[in-house]
């Protein structure tokens, strides 16, 4: 909501500008007006401009030709406000002769002036120039056409282009010098403070659409408008050689290509990135709003021509564009801007557009070596505080551009591959989020693999190497993609090959965790699907098996935990594998591996038919566990109940060694006399590994192991019962009564049982008569 009403309250700024420049506007009502904006300037809740918080920046509102001191000490420079550049603009005047002049006349010419100083009131050609501030040179084109001058706009408009078109030239001449004299030395610096995309007084917007209009409409239409010098006064005549207005612009050259260039020259302006949000989000829009303006215009021969020559400056001008060879940490990223370039330069010259989009790949705020800028230079201004860790609040959205540029690349790069080698070089080289390399690799898939073509391997191949890269930097970091990338790059390096697989698999300790080589790459590339997908010999099928096989293997010896049960079913057809792993299992049984493991583990043995090796690993796996007296609905039970059944099939020896584990890990009386319960129903060992019924007696309570379990149980439903009653509440005493009738039943089962029971309930009474209803219900049951 704030950010709403500073983007309001910063277009009432500029409109404010316009208000106060007024060309015919009398002293005392300029005076009124600064009284009152200087008054809304002092209110505490007065928003800053920059929506955020105020910017250091020196007082550059005011014309240079009129003699502002623009070198203010900082300590004492206000924070800007949303009026104080139109409180700025007060102290702006048209006065100046030159100025005058400039927006009096179409024939305002000097071809006698030597074109030597950088201020020079004319160029080369004897063409007016305007050297000011070029935001406030701007507002006063603005200015002109918001008071019904849009012919004196349009004057002043091309008189502004033409000076920046100068500069530029000026520019490029000084950073070739500068080349030559320091070869070795790497010259940047931020050259603009504030940026003109994105700036309050929307400069290069304001000089575009003055120009765009001026194409739509033809001279008849200006001269329905005052001359501008009736209203203000007449300025001493000067001897001038006077040319058409049209000979300001040069041959072939038009309204329409002039407000293109400026677009361009403003579009590729390297600048500081501004503090602050709101001021970070209008730097975005502004440049994709002048983007799509540009879009609309179909470019023509003469169009190109512009967008060459400004290519070619850009990267050539060092410090001066955003596209330089070296830039400054800090400086607005030019992938947007690029994209547009790229796209339009394609068709027409190739080579040019990759470089454009080369070079804008980079994104130095994110690199912790960048350059830091030649802050030597007296001619170059340097960031305002060079030092300081930025805080780009836009850089999800300026990296997301980066990765649509990259996009746009690979997909116009397809079928060549030197272009495919260096887009891909670029984007491992200035891509720093996995994610959007993620989404690159997929695009880059997606456009080898289309259906109406054969697959493009080059691309293809890109895509891969995409996805490793993604694989290695996502590898020790959380990310809540990780299954999804893994799977993916499975099916892309099957799309490649049988070598692209089986390379991934020699290499997953540098790609892959463990669980994931296991569990998803060996078993994915294992899988019929896979085998059917790349028309694979047995020849070609063993060989992928045992690069599989090996990994598990390794898999298993590093994390057997999560690890062992894959690495035994990729080994199943292989002895001496199979083998391996199951070793591998018994080793790290005793130390690394839960019962929960060992018994998933044993449960998959006995299921492929190995029962000695699962009744190995179910009596591992009870040395493990440790059920209370109270864990009656632990999920461990099951398994438990599991172990002693298969136990029990094997025979009396395999039933006795394990009922000790039992007795040892297991509390809990229920559990315990079911297990009795379960083995006094059928002889051990009755269906025999081949299913053959084996003669045998029923076991004996009052002999091992069976006297054991059963003693063990009896105690455990003793001592449960003395902890129930410890905290029992009479809503629990019916539920207490049925506890004590299954302890009866398994009393019952000794020979002395019944003694043994009425014993214990004597105890009962005697210690707990204090708990009268309870006891009377325990004589009513028991006696």
């Amino acid at each position: 909501f704030y950010g709403i009403i500073v983007n309001i309250l910063s277009f009432n700024s500029a409109l404010w500008m316009c208000i106060v420049l007024n060309p015919h506007c009398k002293l005392e009502q300029k005076a009124s007006w600064l009284k009152q904006l200087k008054k809304w300037n002092s209110v505490d809740v007065c928003p800053w401009e920059d929506g955020n918080h105020g910017s250091e920046l020196p007082n550059l509102t005011n014309a240079l030709p009129q003699g502002a001191n623009a070198n203010q000490d900082s300590s004492n420079r206000p924070h800007r406000t949303v009026f104080t550049r139109a409180i700025e603009a007060c102290d702006l005047h048209w006065q100046d002769s030159h100025l005058q002049h400039i927006i009096s006349s179409d024939l305002y010419t000097n071809y006698c002036y030597h074109d030597d100083t950088e201020n020079s009131l004319f160029d080369s050609r004897g063409w007016p120039l305007w050297h000011e501030h070029v935001p406030t040179a701007c507002a006063r084109v603005d200015a002109l056409r918001s008071h019904g001058y849009p012919r004196e706009a349009l004057r002043l408009a091309i008189a502004i282009v033409n000076t920046l078109r100068r500069q530029q030239q000026k520019q490029l001449e000084m950073f070739r010098t500068q080349k030559k004299e320091l070869p070795h030395k790497s010259i940047t610096s931020i050259t603009n403070l504030e940026g003109w995309v994105g700036h309050p007084l929307d400069p290069v917007g304001t000089l575009f659409s003055s120009l765009m209009e001026a194409c739509h409409i033809d001279d008849e239409n200006f001269s329905g408008f005052s001359d501008f010098t009736e209203n203000m006064g007449h300025c001493k005549s000067l001897e001038y050689q006077h040319l058409p207005a049209h000979k300001f612009l040069e041959e072939g050259e038009s309204y329409l290509t002039l407000a293109v260039e400026v677009a361009l020259i403003g579009l590729g302006q390297q600048r500081i990135m501004p503090d602050g949000l709101y001021t970070q989000e209008k730097v975005c829009r502004n440049e994709e709003q002048l983007i799509s303006k540009l879009q609309e215009i179909e470019l023509d021969d003469t169009l190109v021509k512009i967008f060459r020559k400004q290519a070619v400056f850009l990267l050539e001008a060092g410090p001066y564009s955003g596209l330089g060879e070296v830039i400054h940490r800090e400086s607005v990223p030019m992938h947007t801007f690029a994209k547009y370039l790229f796209t339009s330069l394609l068709p027409h010259d190739a080579e040019l557009a990759y470089k454009i989009a080369l070079r804008a790949m980079r994104l130095l705020v994110l690199e912790s070596t960048a350059p830091t800028g030649d802050l030597t230079r007296p001619h170059h201004i340097a960031s305002v505080v060079p030092n300081r860790y930025p805080r780009w609040f836009t850089l999800s959205h300026i990296e997301s551009q980066q990765c649509e540029l990259a996009s746009t690349m690979l997909t116009a790069a397809k079928g060549d591959v030197r272009r495919l080698e260096t887009v891909l070089e670029s984007i491992q080289k200035n891509i720093h989020s996995s994610s959007h390399i993620f989404k690159l690799a997929q695009d880059a898939f997606k456009i080898a693999t289309l259906m109406d073509s054969l697959p493009d391997i080059t691309l293809l191949k890109v895509s891969l190497e995409l996805g490793l890269q993604v694989m290695r930097m996502t590898l020790s970091t959380l990310n809540w993609r990780r299954r999804e990338m893994v799977r993916w790059l499975v099916t892309c390096a099957t799309e490649v090959g049988v070598y692209a697989l089986d390379s991934i698999m020699q290499s997953w300790f540098t790609l892959f965790t463990p669980t994931e080589a296991t569990s998803i790459v060996a078993t994915t590339v294992m899988s019929n699907s896979t085998i059917v997908r790349l028309h694979l010999d047995c020849h070609q099928q063993e060989k992928l098996a045992s690069s599989a096989r090996t990994l598990a293997l390794q898999c298993a010896m590093k994390d057997p935990q999560n690890c062992a049960l894959s690495a035994l079913t990729l080994c199943e057809k292989d002895h001496i594998a199979f083998e391996t792993a199951y070793q591998i299992v018994l080793d790290a049984a005793t130390t690394g591996m839960s019962y929960t493991q060992l018994f998933t583990i044993a449960r998959y043995m006995e299921h492929r038919g190995y029962p000695m090796r699962a009744y190995k690993l179910a009596t591992l796996a009870m040395t493990h566990l440790n059920l209370s007296y109270n864990q009656d609905t632990h999920p461990a039970i099951n398994d438990v109940l599991w172990a002693c059944a298969l136990s029990h099939s094997l025979g009396k020896n395999e039933l006795a060694a394990i009922i000790p584990l039992v007795v040892k890990s297991v509390k809990c009386a229920t559990v315990l006399s079911d297990i009795l319960r379960r083995c006094t129903l059928t002889t051990p060992g009755m269906v025999g590994l081949h299913g053959r019924r084996n003669s045998g007696k029923l076991m004996s309570l009052d002999k091992a192991p069976l006297r054991q379990l059963l003693d063990a149980t009896i105690g455990a439903y003793i001592n449960t019962t003395h902890s129930r009653l410890t905290h029992i509440s009479p809503r629990h005493y019916s539920e207490f009564i049925e506890f004590l009738s299954k302890a009866r039943e398994t009393f019952l089962m000794a020979h002395d049982g019944h003694i043994q029971f009425t014993q214990f309930i004597d105890n009962l009474k005697q210690i707990y008569k204090g708990k009268k209803k309870l006891m009377m219900l325990v004589r009513e049951r028991f006696g």
